[in-house]
């Protein structure tokens, strides 16, 4: 049995629920700054009020890139790797125990999950339904247009 789904409204879709997680959780740090500060100094992240400034941007702005479709590839990589690095930084598993440990277990690997869809969005790209689509098909359309 073979499974065919529509590429393209299947990536909008695909960048649209990894978008979601960065963005929501990227607004929740900024409404809510002076928590975010606190729980990066109890994660033992370095400067943490810098450290909360640059997950803000990062979580909230790539995200943003990542819904609309705009410059796909090379923001999900960097969203991969930092995704990868976050999961060290805030859900070191090893240092609980219990039920918490297994909370952070799970958390640990869930973002090395999302790493995965992010490097997975980077291979295919995002589709014609994307900033990114738009440009190259607005690309393409003026080159034949010179040929």
């Amino acid at each position: 049995m073979s499974l065919s789904l529509p590429r393209d409204p299947v990536l909008l879709a695909s960048r649209l629920l990894l978008a979601m997680l960065f963005v929501f959780m990227g607004w929740g740090k900024l409404t809510g700054f002076s928590g975010t500060v606190a729980y990066m100094a109890t994660t033992g992240t370095p400067l943490p009020y810098l450290s909360s400034i640059i997950a803000i941007l990062v979580e909230l702005g790539f995200g943003l890139f990542i819904a609309v479709g705009a410059l796909t590839s090379p923001i999900a990589i960097l969203l991969a790797l930092y995704t990868f690095a976050t999961a060290f930084i805030g859900h070191h598993y090893w240092t609980f125990s219990g039920m918490e440990r297994y909370d952070m277990w799970i958390h640990f690997y869930k973002n090395f999950s999302i790493a995965g869809g992010l490097l997975a969005l980077a291979a295919t790209g995002p589709g014609h339904f994307s900033i990114d689509g738009i440009l190259a098909s607005t690309a393409q359309g003026t080159t034949a247009r010179k040929l």
